[in-house]
């Protein structure tokens, strides 16, 4: 349970400074914006895998919170450029 709302917080966190990196106004509830974050999080993790592999045990991922925040502009330019 915990681990779901550990989710959500990081993926509004990740969404807004998605939000706030891309230019222009976005016009997203909290709720798309944290899914931008929680889905832009899964495809910047993955890719940040691929980079660096996370030490056994370790609870914070640099390179994946990184990519998780490169994931989600990549998300809001996708979603700018489909809802226009």
């Amino acid at each position: 349970m915990f681990h779901i709302i550990w989710s959500i917080i990081v993926g509004f966190i990740i969404g807004l400074i998605a939000r706030w990196i891309v230019p222009g106004a976005e016009h997203m509830g909290f709720i798309m914006t944290v899914v931008v974050g929680i889905v832009g999080s899964v495809i910047g993790g993955f890719i940040g895998t691929l980079f660096k592999k996370p030490e056994p045990g370790q609870k914070f991922h640099t390179a994946g919170f990184l990519m998780s925040i490169v994931g989600a502009v990549i998300l809001v330019y996708l979603l700018r450029f489909v809802q226009h």
